[in-house]
């Protein structure tokens, strides 16, 4: 017989304040065709995307996420002191070590709250707070801070037509605490290694260790380029509309509801059209509002879900109490879809 006493956590956990925040230089299409044979009705027709926003110097990972944070903590109406844990997605914080999700808790002022890092792109939002419920029913913290932030604009080559226009920065963050019902549903998520060349970086790190500079690419100007996302748009389109309107689905079943009983639908801002294509597969009915920041926002990878939200909550196209699907899909493959009511 165990000699272990039972964790006393929260009964269930829900997201209680959002916080965003957008960089304030906004990038319209017309500055990133300087670099690409495009067109702004290309773009448009093709992504969405009028606009988006690129960090300046000062804008940092750890500043943006300090900024969002500060908002959500202070709308959900609690302290600092009480954040338990930091759970930060990002790929765009270049040192290995150490997380900077360490340097942010203690910025905010945090009572030596435990940080970490998590590296899984699009839906790391999703596995964010699928830790944070976690962390909160089994009572190792009360309050959880997830903070989904990029600064993707380093790692956009400029001169790649297929996606020198998608990319932008920017920070959004939650706080989950303690509930009396259920507030977050059951996440279902995944991964499929196999099509991880799908969606990479163009050269890793390590191919800079030896100074060696004669394999890697270089721009229009012989300049040797910084790594860069890259991908294989055509296959990356076609998982995410025909394999993440299944997932969606999935998570509404686990959720035990239906189309029907959503109020908001806040997918990964990947792609308006792959937006499009989900909202017609999932058959959401016209009452659901679709979240469609990508618009103006660009896609910020593991930020995107919570500036849409943060966007629809303060714009007053959602509500509190509302019934949100998020999904967030992306680098790896990985995914992850869940049911959330909205603080």
């Amino acid at each position: 017989m165990s000699k272990i006493k039972p964790s006393k956590g929260a009964p269930y956990a829900r997201i209680l304040g959002v916080g965003g925040y957008r960089p304030t230089r906004v990038v319209p299409n017309e500055v990133i065709l300087e670099k690409i044979d495009s067109s702004d009705e290309w773009i448009r027709s093709r992504s969405g995307i009028s606009t988006r926003h690129w960090a300046n110097d000062e804008e940092t990972v750890a500043m943006m996420s300090v900024e969002a944070s500060g908002k959500a903590i202070a709308d959900a109406g609690i302290r600092s002191e009480q954040i338990g844990a930091v759970v930060v997605s990002t790929v765009s914080h270049f040192a290995q070590t150490p997380a900077i999700a360490t340097e942010i808790a203690d910025r905010l002022g945090t009572q030596k709250a435990a940080a970490f890092d998590i590296s899984a792109g699009c839906a790391g939002f999703g596995y964010g707070l699928t830790l944070a419920k976690g962390m909160i029913v089994e009572g190792s913290a009360e309050y959880v801070l997830v903070i989904g932030v990029e600064r993707l604009s380093d790692l956009t080559d400029l001169e790649d037509r297929a996606t020198a226009f998608l990319f932008g920065d920017g920070a959004g963050a939650v706080v989950v605490g303690p509930a009396q019902e259920p507030a977050i549903g059951p996440t279902v998520w995944g991964s499929e290694g196999d099509k991880a060349g799908t969606i990479k970086q163009t050269v890793p790190w390590d191919t800079f260790r030896n100074g060696d500079v004669s394999q890697l690419p270089v721009d229009s100007e012989g300049n040797v380029k910084f790594p860069a996302i890259t991908q294989e748009g055509q296959a990356v389109f076609r998982w995410a509309v025909f394999e993440m309107a299944k997932v969606a689905q999935q998570a509404l079943d686990a959720a035990g509801i239906s189309a029907d009983d959503l109020d908001v639908f806040i997918p990964h801002q990947a792609n308006e059209r792959i937006i499009d294509s989900m909202v017609k597969t999932l058959k959401l009915p016209e009452h659901v509002t679709v979240a469609r920041d990508v618009r103006t926002t660009g896609n910020t990878s593991a930020a995107s879900i919570p500036l849409a939200m943060e966007r629809l909550l303060a714009t007053g196209e959602a509500k509190s109490g509302d019934t949100a699907l998020v999904i967030g899909f992306g680098a790896g493959l990985v995914y992850a879809a869940t049911v959330v009511t909205l603080p």
